[in-house]
């Protein structure tokens, strides 16, 4: 991999830099191989369209347009240290996940390439797209057997569109056992349809595929500084003041207690075990469980809270709490107060 000037900048120095001048590319890196995979498996189930992969700000195919954009940060371990150190995570970042998303993403370019949606058929087994986009909010049924389970958040349940998406990723992932593994699901039926849909598709390329020009689309005429002010804003939601009874009765210690036992003191020891256990089991974003978090120790010292040094640490009522502000985001959007 090349290694530029700009790989030696502090990462102050390095935000100053328009992420266009960067001199990225997908040829040459570790993203060329995971590509080049994904071409592999569409030729191994007979397929005939690669679709076209560029550089963008995120993961996404233009509506419409059957091309797959791929997040800057991933063409450079710079980069990927630099979104790590900004965002606490960094989307796609081992070989097995940068799949995944490749994959999901390959399934919207064909539906665009061969207007999949169109069809009766399809339709029938996924819904009518009414949205060009997915929607900010939906309300997810974990347990539920009509979708498959790919990417987190239970993603196929969100729109037509991502629930074809996920089912197609299912179908084309090498060795794996969909039948088996969604045996007695109705999310079987779609997957069936899906390789019966895709055999229909080999060997054929798709019909005049519409025009399109790289630079309308990959958004990155901009400071990295600006690209993470955005992104940060998008995670970090406006919290209510704010819990304060729930806080309370977490943190029922008297004020007088040593300053060892004071609430905010202790969740600041705990975050980062907090911050993924959470994560993990809710697959929120971790930027903005470490905000909800920094909101928390805030509100413990303004309210002058501590533990109870005769009783044990409240480790699983407070992951128990902040888990349920989170699911509570994941479904309304807002970090509701708990009843």
């Amino acid at each position: 991999m090349d290694h530029p000037a700009w790989t030696e900048l502090s990462d102050e120095l390095l935000l100053e830099k328009k992420i266009s001048q960067l001199g990225l590319r997908i040829e040459g890196t570790p993203l060329d191989a995971n590509v080049q995979q994904l071409y592999a498996e569409l030729s191994q189930k007979g397929l005939a369209f690669y679709p076209s992969c560029h550089i963008g700000d995120e993961w996404f195919v233009p509506v419409g347009i059957p091309a797959i954009f791929v997040p800057f940060f991933l063409a450079h371990e710079r980069l990927r240290r630099l979104e790590a150190t900004m965002m606490l995570e960094v989307e796609g970042d081992t070989p097995e996940a940068c799949m995944r998303l490749l994959r999901h993403e390959a399934a919207h370019a064909y539906a665009y390439a061969y207007q999949l949606f169109r069809k009766r058929s399809w339709q029938r087994v996924f819904g009518r797209t009414s949205r060009e986009t997915t929607p900010e909010f939906y309300r997810p049924r974990p347990y539920s057997h009509s979708y498959v389970v790919h990417l987190e958040d239970w993603y196929a349940q969100s729109h037509p569109d991502e629930d074809f998406a996920e089912t197609f990723a299912v179908w084309l992932t090498p060795g794996f056992d969909w039948r088996e593994r969604f045996r007695g699901w109705k999310a079987l039926h779609k997957l069936e349809y899906v390789d019966e849909l895709m055999r229909s598709l080999v060997g054929r390329a798709p019909p005049p595929l519409p025009a399109y020009r790289v630079r309308e689309h990959d958004c990155l005429n901009l400071k990295l500084k600006t690209y993470y002010a955005r992104k940060r804003k998008l995670y970090q939601d406006t919290y209510p003041d704010f819990y304060d009874r729930d806080l309370r009765q977490l943190f029922a210690g008297p004020p007088s207690a040593d300053v060892a036992f004071a609430a905010s003191a202790y969740l600041r020891r705990r975050r980062r075990a907090l911050m993924d256990a959470v994560c993990e089991w809710t697959n929120e974003k971790k930027y903005r469980v470490h905000k909800l978090l920094a909101r928390l120790i805030e509100r413990c010292d303004q309210l002058d809270l501590h533990l109870n040094p005769n009783e044990p640490p409240p480790d699983l009522a407070v992951a128990s709490y902040v888990a349920t502000l989170v699911m509570n985001y994941l479904f309304t959007g807002k970090f509701k107060r708990t009843k």
